[in-house]
């Protein structure tokens, strides 16, 4: 495996793209279950739709990287572009969630960005590093994707079963 080629990354892409996909699915069954509740507790239904973001974003590149013969350049602007906007999307997101009170405990806050900041930034730097050369390339999706991953099971675990506690 090479950290700026795709040859041999394909069973890590096509991982990440069922994981993604398994959890998006579960984070509708959540919603579908506790709608009432969720819509009825400040900042849940935002840090919902929250979730879906790095989610769709994993799928999307997953599937784009098992593409054959895919562009490597075109790969790396697209991680550049579309990383910065999730990051800017959960920046955001965590901003109004901040200002709007709707973290019980500090902690909360601290893992809820210790998590999708990285999570999201990583697609970016992942991104620039293969246009630049610069160490790490590819190298940098697989934190990305595995705090992806994580925080949608643990916002997938509070929308399904911690909220009826």
């Amino acid at each position: 495996m090479n950290a700026f080629t795709l040859a041999g990354w394909d069973n890590f892409f096509v991982a990440s793209a069922g994981a993604a996909a398994a959890l998006a699915g579960l984070l509708f069954v959540a919603l579908s279950i506790n709608l009432a509740r969720i819509l009825a507790i400040p900042g849940l239904a935002s840090r919902a739709g929250e979730t879906f973001v790095p989610l769709t974003v994993v799928l999307v590149i997953s599937l784009e990287a098992l593409v054959p013969g895919l562009w490597i350049r075109f790969f790396a602007v697209e991680l550049l572009v579309v990383g910065t906007i999730a990051w800017l999307f959960a920046t955001i997101m965590e901003q109004r969630a901040y200002r709007a009170h709707h973290y019980r405990k500090a902690q909360h806050l601290l893992l809820r960005i210790g998590i999708n900041q990285p999570a999201t930034l990583f697609i970016p730097i992942s991104g620039l590093s293969v246009i630049l050369g610069a160490p790490g390339g590819f190298y940098w999706l697989v934190p990305a994707v595995l705090l992806s991953l994580v925080g949608a099971m643990l916002n997938a675990w509070i929308l399904l079963v911690e909220i009826l506690r």
